[in-house]
């Protein structure tokens, strides 16, 4: 018996964190067993090649790196976790919640590319972790759509409050501005929930809005989950 798997996907500054978090408290309110993943395992050793790339290391410019060797920095980190820390939960019948996950590759590391090569690069993506790295994918996963100014000025509001410095994709504009076009090519190409997280007024929608819609929308898609 395979287990359900939920994925929270968004550009930073989306909310996603907030989001995820909002409905692991919820379903832990209604006694609902489940695994809660965040990727990347910063603190893990699978994550020292994706670790030196986002510190700069092989270049100061998302860039520097192509799409596919740095889609494999990501992928060798959740190998090694589906390996050590949630492949037997999952084959056990588990509810597994991640915060990230191949879908992140998509949105980052597709953008990389010219838009007509971006297909091909989904299709890639989804061959080499699914089926050659035996990765199970995703039952449903949500994506959380935010307007790049909008997330520009949550990231800086985030480091202000947390006196925290932003990754070399965090600080890039441009580059969050491309990840939220080629995120928007994804969703369509792998048919992801799309949560719009503004009004038509443009307006950062009320986080419990939010949450309610996410709810909503695993309601009706996953009707096996427990609880819910």
């Amino acid at each position: 018996m395979k287990g359900t798997l939920i994925v929270f996907e968004g550009t930073d500054g989306s909310g996603k964190s907030t989001q995820f978090k909002l409905l692991c408290d919820r379903l832990q309110s209604q006694k609902t067993q489940f695994r809660r993943l965040v990727f990347p395992q910063y603190s893990e050793p699978s994550s020292a090649l994706l670790r030196m790339y986002l510190g700069g290391e092989f270049g100061s410019h998302p860039s520097d790196v192509n799409a596919y060797a740095a889609s494999t920095f990501y992928a060798v980190d959740r190998y090694a976790a589906w390996k050590k820390v949630w492949g037997s939960d999952y084959e056990a019948g588990e509810l597994i919640l991640s915060d990230r996950y191949t879908t992140s590759n998509a949105v980052h590391q597709g953008g990389k590319l010219p838009d007509a090569e971006q297909p091909a690069f989904f299709d890639w993506l989804s061959d080499f972790e699914y089926c050659k790295l035996g990765l199970p994918q995703p039952d449903v996963v949500i994506y959380l759509d935010m307007p790049t100014e909008k997330s520009v000025q949550l990231l800086r509001s985030r480091e202000a409050a947390t006196h925290t410095k932003a990754d070399i994709h965090e600080v890039d504009t441009e580059y969050l501005a491309l990840c939220r076009r080629t995120a928007l090519r994804a969703a369509e190409h792998y048919s992801w929930q799309r949560i719009a997280c503004v009004d038509e007024q443009g307006e950062i929608r009320p986080i419990e809005d939010i949450h309610q819609e996410i709810w909503d929308v695993l309601t009706n898609s996953i009707s096996a989950l427990p609880s819910l």
